[in-house]
Formats: C-alpha cells, sequence, structure tokens
C-alpha cells in the first residue's frame, strides 16, 4: 500500500496555513475531531498551541499517534484496512547499526 502525503489547507485564527499529511494521519485527525465533537481547524489550533516542534505536520503526526497508542479503543474499524492505525511487525524494517 502506498500513502500519498496530501497538502492541505485549515485556517487557524483567522491564518490559513498548508499542512502535509499522509492519508492515515488525515483520516485519523478527522476520527479525533470526530470523536471529541470538536471542528477539524479547532483540533489543529489545539495542537498548534501545544507543539514543542517548528513544524506543525510533525506535531499533527506525534499528536494522532498518541492519541491511538493511548487510547487503543477508540480506533475505528469500520472502514477498509486503510483506516487501521495498528502496527503489524511485518511492516518493520530493521536496519544494520552503523
Amino acid at each position: 500500500m502506498i500513502s500519498l502525503v496530501i497538502k492541505r489547507s485549515i485556517i487557524i485564527d483567522g491564518q490559513k496555513t498548508s499542512v502535509s499529511l499522509e492519508n492515515e494521519f488525515w483520516d485519523g485527525l478527522r476520527e479525533i475531531a470526530s470523536c471529541k465533537n470538536v471542528p477539524l481547524s479547532t483540533l489543529v489550533k489545539q495542537i498548534d498551541v501545544g507543539r514543542t516542534t517548528n513544524n506543525l505536520s510533525s506535531a499533527i503526526r506525534v499528536f494522532v499517534f498518541k492519541h491511538f497508542y493511548a487510547h487503543p479503543s477508540q480506533r475505528n474499524y469500520s472502514d477498509s484496512g486503510q483506516r487501521n492505525l495498528e502496527f503489524s511487525t511485518a511492516s518493520v524494517i530493521d536496519f544494520p547499526h552503523a
């Protein structure tokens, strides 16, 4: 499965900004916003305010990962396997140490 990085614009405090994320992270972000009953832009603003990195896209990825890692019961399995955020040991690649 190839995961494409999708660039989307989002408005935070009246300012338009672009965020590049893989489809799986967009799906996860939408799912979290829906569970929290907040608009996507509100959730992204919360992530933006609390981030410790310079890159908003990275902060969103970490937020989505931490959310589903901490709340495994909130994962949505009703859609196709593309939304499945579980990790498979078959997808881990070990690189030799230098």
